[in-house]
């Protein structure tokens, strides 16, 4: 890990050692000084304010050993206190369900309505709920998934282990297919959603939105399994395997194509919700069913998956 210059104060500088080379400056940050300091972290990184050997740098920038990070003063508080709470307060959690777990690796089920990091209202998340549960400090997520997505989550047990899985997801090596209930019948039955993704601003706050022009390319592969009709009322299961990792990629571009996941409450139109819970149910019905890599350690191909939620069992 990258070092401090004082074990319990965060000094002015930070100093880059040889297992964060190669990682981005925004993830170095956010790994050190706490997740819930992100977006604090990438808007002074923005504004200059964090220099790299006292230049001016973006939040994509490689780091290497021996790289010296400038942290303006908003970032130098011990992460402890910035956090509000310490770990003998955080709630553990109940009914955890894991898929797979060895000395490198924990795959969960991960519940609908878990938030996956504390901050933005939250005290803790699953994150560090479990650092503290399980007594691993080090754990780290390997990716995300929405509050309302349930389904396969990956999280690292150490940090060459993290490395080792992020190249796998940037290089598009890690694999995940997702589940999703949505409105009406796509057709054709099977295809490619291709389209470019801008975060803007709507009445209803942040969300994503198509720009041709301006936005990052998002790709995913959509296949129908199941048509289904409710009282005159259309909606269909489909397979969604994202060859990018866009935010609230999957629920813009279904939307975009006029299927939106049903309980989407924003990006779904108001009278699908209304329908979706007058005839089956509520919550966002996107499930995050199965996850394949290689184990960073064994090199030897994982498949993991996770169960339907129960309440996709009254879907019919």
């Amino acid at each position: 890990m990258a070092s401090l210059e004082h074990e319990h104060e965060v000094k002015s500088h930070l100093i880059i050692d040889k297992n964060e080379a190669g990682s981005r400056l925004d993830r170095v940050l956010c790994r050190l000084l706490g997740q819930e300091k992100r977006t604090l972290i990438l808007r002074l990184i923005r504004k200059k304010n964090v220099r790299v050997n006292g230049k001016r740098v973006k939040p994509e920038l490689r780091m290497q050993e021996g790289d010296s990070i400038f942290l303006p003063a908003s970032l130098r508080s011990d992460s402890s206190e910035t956090t509000g709470h310490q770990p003998a307060m955080i709630q553990p959690l109940k009914n955890l369900s894991i898929i797979y777990e060895d000395e490198d690796l924990l795959v969960l089920n991960k519940e609908a309505g878990l938030v996956v990091h504390g901050g933005s209202g939250h005290q803790a998340g699953l994150i560090e709920r479990l650092k503290v549960q399980l007594n691993l400090p080090e754990l780290r997520l390997a990716h995300r998934l929405d509050r309302d997505t349930s389904g396969c989550l990956l999280l690292a047990k150490n940090l060459h282990t993290l490395r080792k899985l992020t190249e796998q997801f940037r290089e598009r090596d890690a694999h995940k297919t997702y589940l999703a209930w949505v409105v009406g019948h796509p057709y054709p039955y099977a295809g490619r959603m291709q389209s470019k993704l801008l975060k803007g601003i709507s009445q209803g706050g942040e969300r994503m939105v198509i720009d041709a022009e301006h936005g990052q390319e998002a790709i995913t592969d959509l296949q129908t399994i199941l048509l289904r009709e409710h009282h005159g009322w259309a909606y269909s299961l489909v397979a969604l395997q994202p060859h990018s990792g866009r935010t609230h990629q999957l629920r813009v571009q279904l939307q975009h194509e006029g299927h939106a996941i049903l309980g989407d409450p924003k990006y779904a139109d108001k009278a699908d919700i209304k329908s979706f819970k007058a005839n089956l149910g509520k919550g966002l019905a996107l499930h995050a069913w199965r996850l394949r890599f290689t184990h960073p350690t064994s090199n030897k191909p994982l498949d993991c998956r996770a169960p339907w939620p129960k309440r996709w069992l009254n879907f019919k």
